[in-house]
This record gives C-alpha cells, sequence and structure tokens, in this order.
C-alpha cells in the first residue's frame, strides 16, 4: 500500500490525543481539531520545500533521526513538567529547517483559520513538529534516513498533501513559499474563486458596453431600454425578497444551534460539503487512499457534534435532525456509488460505515 504521510500522521493525532493537546494548550478541542487539519498539510508542505533545497534533505533526514521513538513518549510529555521544553525544542526545529519567517507565517495563517492566537498556533506547531518528524523516521527506518530517501519521500506526497489541504489555509499561505513544492496542484483551488468572479465581472462590463454602444447608434433604442431596464429592477426586488427571507432563516437556525459557543449547524454542514467534495474526488485505490485523512477528519467533526447533543434542548436536536434528514438519500446514493467502484470498498468501507452510523443518529 503506497504511503501517505498526513494519512500516516492524522492517525497518531487520534481524537484522545487531540484532547489532550487542547488541554494541555488551554483551547477549545474543535477549534485544535480545525487546526491540525490544516497545520499537518501546511507543515508538511513547508517541509517538502526544504528537501528541495541544496542540503534541505540531509537536514531533514538528520531532524528526523533526533525524533526516533519520539510518538511513543508524545503522550507522557502532554500536562507534565517537561511540556514547555517539548514545545520549545519542536519550534527550535521548524525555525532550523523552515527559517523565521516561514514558521511565522505558518503560525499566523493557522492562526487566522482556526481563530487562535498566533502564540497559540505557534505552540501548537511546536508541539506537532517532533510528531511529523517521528512519523517520517517510523516509516523510513533508521537505514532508510538518508537524503536521497527523504527528497524521494516528499517528492512522492505532493498530491496527498495538497488534497488535504483545506482550500481557504491554502488561499491564506497563496502569498508565501510554503506552497511552492506542491506545484500549482494546491494553488488551483484557490484561484478558481477569483477567476470566476473576473470573468463574471467581464462579462457584465462587455454587456454593459454593448448595450451603450446600441443606445448610442440609434435614439429608439432608448424608447425600449427604459421599460426593460424598469421592468428588469422590478425582478430584482420581488426575487431578493426570498433570498432575504432565507437569510433570516438561515441566521434563525444557526443562533438556535449555538451549543457551548459552537455553531453546530455550520459545522454539520460543511462537514456534509467537505464529505460530498471528498467522495466525489474518489475513482481509484489511490485516490482513496488520498481521501481517507480527509474522511478521518470529516468524522472527528461529526463526532464532535455527537458529543454536544447531550447539551441541546429537544427543539435543538428537531432542528439538527431537520439540517441531517433530508440529505441522507442523496449521501447514501454517494456512499453506494463510491465502495462500487473496484478496490475502492476494501480501503473506505470501514471509514463510510462509520460515517453512515454518525450521520443517521445525528438525523434520528
Amino acid at each position: 500500500m503506497a504511503t501517505n504521510l498526513v494519512s500516516l500522521v492524522m492517525q497518531f493525532l487520534t481524537p484522545e490525543i487531540i484532547g489532550r493537546v487542547a488541554t494541555a494548550l488551554g483551547l477549545d478541542r474543535t477549534l485544535v481539531q480545525s487546526a491540525i487539519n490544516a497545520a499537518v498539510p501546511g507543515l508538511l508542505a513547508g517541509l517538502g520545500g526544504v528537501a528541495t533545497q541544496p542540503g534541505g534533505a540531509q537536514k531533514l533526514a538528520e531532524a528526523a533521526k533526533q525524533e526516533t521513538g519520539t510518538l511513543g513518549k508524545f503522550a507522557d510529555m502532554l500536562g507534565g513538567g517537561g511540556q514547555s521544553n517539548f514545545i520549545e525544542r519542536g519550534s527550535q526545529l521548524l525555525t532550523s529547517l523552515l527559517g523565521a519567517g516561514d514558521q511565522s507565517a505558518l503560525a499566523n495563517a493557522i492562526g487566522q483559520f482556526a481563530r487562535l492566537g498566533q502564540g497559540k498556533s505557534g505552540s501548537l506547531l511546536g508541539m506537532l513538529a517532533p510528531i511529523v518528524m517521528g512519523t517520517i523516521a517510523q516509516q523510513q527506518s533508521p537505514r532508510g534516513l538518508d537524503a536521497s530517501s527523504i527528497a524521494s519521500l516528499f517528492a512522492s506526497q505532493k498530491d496527498n498533501i495538497a488534497a488535504a489541504l483545506p482550500a481557504d489555509f491554502g488561499k491564506l499561505l497563496s502569498g508565501t513559499d510554503l506552497l511552492n513544492s506542491l506545484g500549482g496542484a494546491a494553488r488551483s483551488a484557490g484561484t478558481q474563486a477569483t477567476r470566476a468572479a473576473g470573468a463574471a465581472a467581464n462579462v457584465a462590463g462587455n454587456v454593459s458596453q454593448r448595450a451603450g454602444a446600441a443606445a448610442s447608434t440609434s435614439y429608439n433604442w432608448l424608447y425600449w431600454l427604459i421599460p426593460i431596464v424598469a421592468i428588469a429592477a422590478l425582478l430584482l426586488y420581488f426575487l431578493a425578497k426570498p433570498s432575504e427571507q432565507v437569510s433570516q432563516q438561515g441566521t434563525t437556525i444557526a443562533q438556535s444551534l449555538m451549543v457551548g459557543g459552537v455553531d453546530v449547524s455550520k459545522q454539520v454542514t460543511d462537514s456534509i460539503a467537505n464529505l460530498r467534495s471528498t467522495l466525489g474526488g474518489v475513482t481509484d485505490a489511490a485516490s482513496a487512499e488520498a481521501a481517507l485523512p480527509k474522511l478521518r477528519n470529516i468524522t472527528a467533526q461529526i463526532d464532535q457534534v455527537d458529543d454536544l447533543i447531550g447539551r441541546m434542548t429537544p427543539e435543538q436536536r428537531k432542528l439538527l435532525a431537520g439540517i441531517v434528514s433530508p440529505l441522507m438519500p442523496t449521501l447514501n446514493q454517494l456512499f453506494d456509488k463510491v465502495l462500487a467502484i473496484p478496490t475502492v470498498s476494501e480501503v473506505l468501507k470501514p471509514t463510510i460505515d462509520l460515517v453512515k452510523a454518525k450521520l443517521a443518529m445525528l438525523s434520528a
């Protein structure tokens, strides 16, 4: 089975470990989960850039050797007297590999994406750096920790890392050098919306120019243009009213489903949207392997909603079921379609079955 570094790191960061990290940093678990989902591929992208620099792969190999055995000791370091030293050591490791500028840019982007302060996101990175390097050391084994194998490893991980990067997070890193090692894969999603908006603006501009040219060609056009504009204005007015009502209803639902400071409706709808997007990209065993860490992250996000159900009122539970239940038929069709792809079922079925069961509980 092909190596997927993102998946290997995320397998180590179990819900229990994430909960302990959150406690150690004094942060909400949901925020830490969101930050980790961005930080792990972001950190690997930055290290991939280091591997392409002269002498960079050798530096990574030496750093990984220093973290051999870290994974086995990590849980004991959380909350203990050595926690501060562990974070400081990880921060120094990142400074030596990425440089202070890229390290600060990555911490700032994580802070913005997950709504953490830069200090907290910097501490989280200090924790994650030894985990990432320890995972590389564990995967490569001491014999494989040389410059050549490290360079080959990161070269083979471009697609996996790019696929794991949350789109909004990729935009925050677009002005840095941290994504250079991934080529255009990680940047394309971040630019699609901008291109679409620019295209729409160009179309609108062209229509406006043509209308102006036509009006100047013949004064008689004004006879038709004025009533057309008036009709268009009326249509826009009446069409806008339902949109305003939908917006107000959405705001009311969001306010009604705030539990423990978490917007449950947003978390659920975002998770389902990510689920659709992730499964929509699965076409074979390789893409299924790339999708696996994302599906596990989505499962963890749904778990967080499950944890909040006990604090919901009966009315809030009905609202939640009203959001999830109508989506289940379409989702079940998507699950069946993906699992019918040859060789995909053996990779994704356990995770998909778990997601289905959790969503079914939310829709009940």
